[in-house]
């Protein structure tokens, strides 16, 4: 009997979703700011996060200090080539640029990076109203020049934008029961090599 449930279930959501995405290509846009952000090549604007498409997708990230913002842009990373075939991508913190860079390069991440500094952008344009620094992402149309704010999405664990949590639920595992670390090696009793100048 729970077996017919899950499945009936897991049908539903997949018809919800289809709902939901159809609801979101009908959604009417508005226009926003041309806001300013920090990178390693200097200061550019949300216009230029097009780099030349119609399409940008901005991904909210709260930054290096945050694990679970980690495990979503770990995924992201994955499907990137997919992702930049459909329309522009840049990954957004509040950390200064070359912090972003060193963390993403830690990370092997391959997204362009652009600083909001924690300013206008990331107060008017959250994905959850009265939460300034929310994961999720926003989805920006370009007409000549003006931006529109299309849609947007907010990340947490069960989302739809995050599939390990669905694997989890196989197992019956949630959030109560893990939680994303940003390294999973751990150090041997006894190291072949002598175990000197190891770094933690």
């Amino acid at each position: 009997m729970a077996e017919k449930d899950i499945v009936a279930l897991e049908r539903r959501i997949f018809e919800l979703t289809a709902k939901l995405n159809a609801l979101r290509r009908d959604n009417a846009p508005s226009p926003v700011p041309n806001y300013r952000f920090d990178t390693l090549s200097g200061e550019v604007n949300l216009l230029d996060l097009f780099a030349g498409r119609d399409h940008l997708l901005a991904i909210h990230n709260m930054g290096q200090g945050c694990r679970y913002c980690t495990l979503w842009a770990d995924g992201f990373n994955g499907m990137l080539a997919h992702l930049e075939d459909a329309m522009s991508v840049v990954l957004l913190s509040g950390d200064p640029p070359a912090l972003q860079r060193g963390f993403a390069n830690s990370r092997n991440w391959r997204f362009r990076l652009a600083s909001h500094g924690g300013g206008a952008y990331i107060v008017e344009q959250t994905v959850m109203e009265g939460v300034e620094n929310m994961p999720g992402a926003v989805l920006y149309e370009r007409q000549g020049d003006q931006v529109l704010r299309k849609n947007s999405c907010v990340f947490g664990p069960g989302d739809l934008y995050c599939s390990l949590w669905n694997l989890l639920g196989l197992a019956g595992l949630g959030e109560a029961e893990w939680t994303p670390q940003y390294r999973y090696w751990r150090q041997p009793e006894k190291m072949d090599d002598g175990g000197e100048n190891l770094l933690e």
